[in-house]
């Protein structure tokens, strides 16, 4: 008796999914996404504009780019994310489709059907993508996990009252409960 064969798809097959649906491709597997709660969007906006702000402060070249936005992690047709907060400090990495390659820092807001994908799947292709920094923010238990892939530190655990330092800016500490959510 034969295995079953295992389907692998492609980024065609993320385009060609029904018009709002939301989906990403890790390793030519699909993972459905279900729309964000509005405590994950007040995160993820809030955030985005505390990092704009230094970045912006600061003269810096990188941009910012919230999901859905298209990366290609392996820039190949087997990968394709939608990370919550990307921030791409190579433009040559950047076109109208989205970004080729991995982001500098990558931020997923952890939401229960994203879990096991976030601390995961992600995690494991983040890292081997070239993904300078992967924070997991998890509201259900108000925690932050740092991930510094560039200088291969332990994970960091921080509590939302916490001054997280972020590894890819020196400079920049960021204080979850601060921000106006």
């Amino acid at each position: 008796m034969p295995f079953p064969q295992k389907i692998t798809y492609t980024v065609e097959d993320i385009y060609a999914l029904p018009e709002g649906h939301r989906a990403e491709l890790i390793d030519g597997q699909i993972y459905d996404m279900a729309p964000p709660n509005a405590r994950h969007q007040d995160i993820i906006f809030s955030l985005s504009r505390k990092i704009a702000d230094y970045i912006d402060e600061n003269r810096g070249l990188c941009k910012i780019y919230l999901a859905p936005y298209a990366v290609f992690l392996n820039r190949d047709n087997k990968n394709y994310v939608e990370p919550d907060i990307s921030v791409i400090c190579d433009k040559y990495k950047l076109n109208d489709k989205g970004c080729n390659g991995a982001p500098d820092w990558i931020i997923e807001v952890v939401s229960p059907s994203t879990e096991r994908i976030d601390y995961g799947i992600k995690l494991f292709k983040y890292r081997s993508a070239g993904v300078r920094e992967y924070w997991i923010i998890n509201p259900r238990i108000r925690t932050v996990s740092v991930y510094d892939f560039e200088q291969n530190e332990q994970t960091r655990q921080y509590s939302f009252e916490d001054d997280i330092p972020v590894c890819i800016y020196k400079k920049l500490n960021i204080n979850i409960s601060k921000l106006s959510l």
